[in-house]
C-alpha cells in the first residue's frame, strides 16, 4: 500500500485539513493508501511514496525519495484528485 504524506511548516492546521480531503478523495477514487500529515523537519526523515505540500515547502523536500508535489493552493481538491488518480 502506498503512503501519502501531507507536509506543512508546523504539521498542524493546513496539513490536517488536507489529510482529511485526501482521505475523502482516495475513497472517491476507489483506491487505498496510508495517509498522514507532518511538519517539514519530520518529513525529511519519514518514508512515503507521495508527498503533497505547498510549493515553498516542496522545494525543501527535493532530495526526498518520494514523488513530491508542490501545490500553489493546498485546498485545490481537483488538482489533488488529479495527482492521486495518476500516481496511486
Amino acid at each position: 500500500m502506498k503512503k501519502v504524506l501531507i507536509v506543512c511548516g508546523n504539521g498542524l492546521g493546513s496539513s490536517f485539513i488536507v489529510e482529511m480531503n485526501v482521505k475523502k478523495i482516495i475513497k472517491e477514487l476507489n483506491k487505498e493508501a496510508e495517509v498522514s500529515h507532518t511538519d517539514l523537519t519530520s518529513a525529511k526523515s519519514e518514508t512515503a511514496d507521495i508527498i503533497l505540500s505547498a510549493r515553498d515547502i516542496a522545494e525543501h523536500l527535493s532530495n526526498h525519495s518520494a514523488q513530491v508535489f508542490g501545490l500553489s493552493n493546498l485546498l485545490d481538491n481537483n488538482k489533488i484528485k488529479e495527482i492521486l488518480s495518476e500516481n496511486l
